[in-house]
């Protein structure tokens, strides 16, 4: 059991977060160990192992290419850290800001093999159908 220092998490972060920026579900998968537990709103009950994350990421950041995920402050915990982050979300021409958390837990190679993302989605699918009705309009 190894406990990150707090900049030892925004290090990692930092690597990290802009992976998921830019359509590259390869490199951000690459930061995933081979059997990474995944969950996030989209897959409540998450997904397990490279394989199926990979997938996951694939149509998660075609369908999102342009956000950007920005580290806020990492919070200590037993074999990684809990991340506060900030990402900025266009939706049509809006811009969505959520801030939320996720905890990130490492293997003994530094990669993730734990990762679970929460964050108040409501501001976010608010504006998904702003955008819908004002296309059906």
């Amino acid at each position: 059991m190894k406990f990150m220092t707090a900049d030892e998490a925004r290090q990692f972060a930092e690597k990290w977060l802009p992976a998921w920026t830019g359509n590259k579900p390869e490199l951000l998968a690459s930061f995933y160990s081979e059997d990474a537990f995944y969950l996030d709103p989209g897959v409540p009950a998450g997904v397990q192992g490279q394989a199926a994350l990979l997938a996951y990421f694939k149509k998660l950041l075609a369908y999102n290419p342009e956000w950007t995920w920005t580290h806020m402050e990492g919070i200590p915990m037993e074999d990684g850290f809990l991340n506060k982050w900030r990402a900025t979300i266009p939706v049509g021409s809006a811009m969505v800001e959520i801030i939320g958390v996720c905890f990130v837990q490492l293997n003994e190679a530094g990669k993730i093999r734990r990762n679970e993302v929460y964050f108040d989605r409501a501001q976010l699918l608010a504006e998904i159908a702003r955008q819908k009705k004002a296309v059906t309009a």
